[in-house]
């Protein structure tokens, strides 16, 4: 796959999405890496925008579900249907089977509806009454989700959250980037317009590429101290799963930069997107949120030489 692929879909996608070249580098090194991306984020800031735009320009299958308080775990995955012709039953599959599946405010709907996500996310296959079923590749999630404190929401488990590679956050947009929103209308006439720039299995390609970006020893220290530095300063510190995803997302930011090797900068680049919503802080730390923690944190580890 050559690299000027990948820089006219990050291009595309900007040209979409205005003023957040930092954010959808991290949501397409989420998919690099194989993992699966969380945006949380007040209402009307482009977060569904973002989603369909990652399917549009990277020629993936999608398929959107409204997360809602009365989903049941069938509407997402699927439900046996006794066929009376054949007198057998015949599964019939939910929408959880395509690549990109928008999980429109997960946080809507109710712990038990959220749980049937677990094992499509972790195993990418989900099993009905006895029989699994694999997804198609590449499968990616992308939820979004309302701030906890907003009214008819549901927090996600710590079992949910760490499904989720990264958890990033869209905010406002700036000044001149609103006005030229003002200024050409509805971002989603965008869309349609704009043509594929991926397909799936260069998709997949790109994901077996950034798994074979250098990773020097050092690094590798590089990461497990700030992973323990989490474990011993926290009351709920980065599990191993969070830490290979650390590695594995520091990969796919060294793709997107072009570099053939991982640097302590592409790691410091992604930590927060990645550590944020896994960190827990002790009691009595005050108000500090995980982004706080993750930066914070960065700055504590001695970058090698």
């Amino acid at each position: 796959m050559s690299a000027a692929s990948l820089r006219a879909a990050l291009a595309a996608i900007e040209r979409v999405i205005l003023g957040k070249p930092m954010q959808i580098r991290l949501c397409v090194a989420c998919l690099l890496a194989r993992g699966h991306l969380l945006i949380e984020d007040v209402p009307g800031v482009g977060k569904t925008t973002l989603a369909h735009t990652l399917a549009r320009v990277l020629g993936l299958e999608w398929t959107r579900l409204q997360f809602t308080s009365d989903l049941l775990p069938a509407d997402i995955i699927g439900v046996s249907i006794y066929d009376r012709a054949t007198q057998k039953f015949q599964f019939r599959r939910g929408p959880v089977f395509t690549q990109l599946l928008l999980a429109d405010e997960i946080n809507r709907a109710s712990p038990k509806a959220q749980s049937a996500l677990l094992e499509a996310m972790e195993e990418r296959q989900v099993s009905v009454e006895g029989v699994s079923y694999t997804l198609p590749e590449p499968f990616f999630v992308v939820a979004t989700q309302n701030p906890h404190e907003q009214l008819g929401t549901y927090a996600l488990p710590e079992s949910q959250l760490d499904r989720f590679l990264m958890r990033v956050s869209l905010g406002y947009p700036d000044a001149a980037s609103e006005r030229q929103v003002l200024v050409q209308g509805e971002r989603r006439d965008l869309i349609n317009e704009t043509p594929a720039m991926l397909s799936p299995a260069q998709v997949q390609a790109l994901q077996a590429q950034a798994r074979q970006i250098h990773v020097s020893d050092a690094l590798l220290d590089y990461v497990q101290a700030l992973v323990r530095r989490t474990r011993a300063e926290l009351s709920l510190g980065l599990s191993p799963r969070a830490a290979q995803g650390l590695l594995h997302a520091a990969q796919a930011w060294a793709l997107t930069c072009e570099d053939s090797a991982v640097l302590p900068e592409h790691v410091q680049a992604v930590f927060a997107a990645i550590a944020a919503h896994r960190l827990e802080p002790q009691e009595g730390e005050g108000a500090a949120n995980g982004s706080e923690i993750a930066g914070a944190l960065i700055k504590t580890i001695p970058v090698p030489i």
